[in-house]
């Protein structure tokens, strides 16, 4: 799916692929952000869920490296039938998705993004992305959502940037997810005008910030996963509202 030559993108197409997807989770969400939970297999060095086995896993390896150290960015993508086959999508542990579910549109979760850190900041991410695109396109996608997440669990130190995210980036109501359980956290908790915009901005992590590039809104409240770390946000991006730059790579005809 890659014209550059040292990187190739593909979809998972057999176990051991699944596996590297896994062990590059492993390195990042285990061993450099400190997650835990029960599919987490240290013996082995990987990140297991039971979603894994539904979904598709786009691949992104860099061929110069050794081989069976090659995968340096993953991505699991999961539609409405392999939902059903998994008994949901992996995002309603946290939020209520029922405006999404109701739609009528047709939806892909986004989830388990990750690169290999010595491939951030690069090219490496537009390269999982224009597959991403491709992906959407050629299954006519609608609307792309999952959580994306700040790094520990220490709410009072991100209240700005999920103050700012709430205040300037709700999704409408008919496709708002909305945080469910003990755990949800109202990102609220400042008002607009409290806000520094350009530190909010500053301090949100990349991967929210290219996902609102996107025209991509946040859904209601925040998750607090002690699990694996993380405070959690869910992202939703219509593909019909998108910027017109970002809409023509996701719906231009293939070559």
């Amino acid at each position: 799916m890659s014209d550059h030559s040292q990187f190739d993108l593909q979809f998972a197409t057999a176990p051991a692929d699944v596996s590297a997807a896994q062990a590059l989770r492993y390195k990042v969400f285990v061993q450099e952000l400190g997650g835990s939970g029960a599919g987490v297999d240290h013996a082995a060095g990987q990140e297991v869920d039971a979603f894994d086995a539904h979904a598709d896993h786009l691949l992104l390896r860099d061929l110069s490296r050794p081989p069976g150290d090659q995968v340096i960015g993953v991505y699991r993508l999961m539609n409405q039938s392999q939902a059903d086959k998994a008994g949901g999508f992996s995002a309603a542990a946290e939020y209520d998705l029922s405006p999404l579910l109701n739609s009528g549109r047709k939806l892909l979760e986004l989830g388990r993004s990750c690169l290999h850190p010595d491939y951030r900041g690069g090219v490496a991410m537009h390269h999982l992305w224009t597959g991403l695109a491709d992906h959407v396109r050629d299954t006519g996608t609608d609307v792309l959502f999952g959580v994306a997440s700040f790094h520990g669990t220490d709410t009072d130190t991100i209240a700005a940037p999920l103050a700012h995210l709430h205040h300037s980036y709700l999704a409408p109501a008919n496709l708002r997810p909305r945080a469910i359980g003990p755990d949800a956290y109202p990102m609220d908790q400042l008002a607009p005008e409290a806000i520094d915009r350009k530190a909010a901005v500053a301090d949100t992590p990349a991967l929210i910030k290219a996902y609102l590039r996107l025209g991509g809104v946040v859904g209601e409240g925040a998750f607090v996963d002690r699990v694996f770390n993380t405070v959690d946000v869910c992202m939703v991006v219509d593909v019909a509202t998108m910027p017109d730059r970002q809409r023509a790579l996701y719906a231009r005809d293939r070559a």
